[in-house]
C-alpha cells in the first residue's frame, strides 16, 4: 500500500494565497510556496508543473468558491429576492474574502483555455456552466421564458453591474466601499424592471 501524501494541492495553494496576502502575487514563486507549506520544492513540483499552473489552479479553485454563494442565492424561488440576494452575495464574499478576491483578477477564463488547453484539465471550460444555467433558470422564473434580450438583461443585472462595482476596488487593493453596494443593488433592479 502507497504512503499517504503529506501534502496536497490544497496545502500547497492555501500556501500560495498566503504568500499572494503577504507580498502579491508577484511574489509566488514555487520556492515561496514550498516554504509557505513547509514543503520541499519538489514536492510542489509533483503537482504543478509550473509556478503559472499553480496560480491558474488557485484561480479556479477561487471562482469556485466565490460562484458558491453567489449560485445559492440566485436559487431563491423568489426573483426579486433571490436577485437582490445574488448582488449582495457578490459584495459579502469580496468582504470576507479580500485576498481571494484579488486572486480573481490574476487570470480570463478563455485565457487559461487558450494558454493550457489540457493541463487544468476541463475545468476552465465548464467553470461558468452553473452560472448560466442558474441565470437561464432565473430568466424563465422572471420573465416567463428565455429569449435572448431577457437573459441579456439578467446577466448584465446580476453579473455585470456587480463585477464592474467591484473590480476597480480589487484591483486598486481595497475593499470596495459599503456605500457602493446600495447603488449597485440599485442599477441591478433598474435593469431588471426597464
Amino acid at each position: 500500500m502507497g504512503r499517504k501524501p503529506r501534502f496536497t494541492d490544497d496545502d500547497f495553494l492555501d500556501a500560495a494565497l498566503r504568500v499572494i496576502a503577504r507580498t502579491g502575487a508577484g511574489a509566488v514563486t514555487v520556492a515561496a510556496v514550498a516554504a509557505e507549506a513547509g514543503a520541499p520544492v519538489g514536492s510542489v513540483y509533483h503537482r504543478f508543473a509550473s509556478r503559472d499552473l499553480l496560480l491558474a489552479r488557485l484561480w479556479v479553485r477561487t471562482v469556485r468558491r466565490f460562484q458558491h454563494p453567489f449560485l445559492t442565492a440566485l436559487a431563491d424561488p423568489d426573483p426579486d429576492r433571490g436577485a437582490t440576494r445574488a448582488v449582495r452575495a457578490v459584495f459579502a464574499w469580496v468582504r470576507e474574502h479580500p485576498h481571494e478576491a484579488a486572486v480573481l483578477l490574476l487570470h480570463r477564463r478563455e485565457d487559461l483555455i487558450a494558454r493550457w488547453p489540457d493541463e487544468p484539465g476541463s475545468e476552465p471550460t465548464t467553470l461558468n456552466d452553473a452560472v448560466a444555467d442558474a441565470l437561464r433558470t432565473h430568466t424563465r422564473a422572471r420573465f416567463g421564458r428565455v429569449t435572448s434580450v431577457a437573459l441579456e438583461r439578467v446577466t448584465f443585472a446580476l453579473v455585470d453591474i456587480p463585477y464592474a462595482a467591484v473590480r476597480r476596488h480589487l484591483a486598486a487593493g481595497r475593499t470596495p466601499p459599503a456605500s457602493i453596494e446600495g447603488t449597485a443593488l440599485a442599477a441591478s433592479r433598474a435593469a431588471l424592471d426597464t
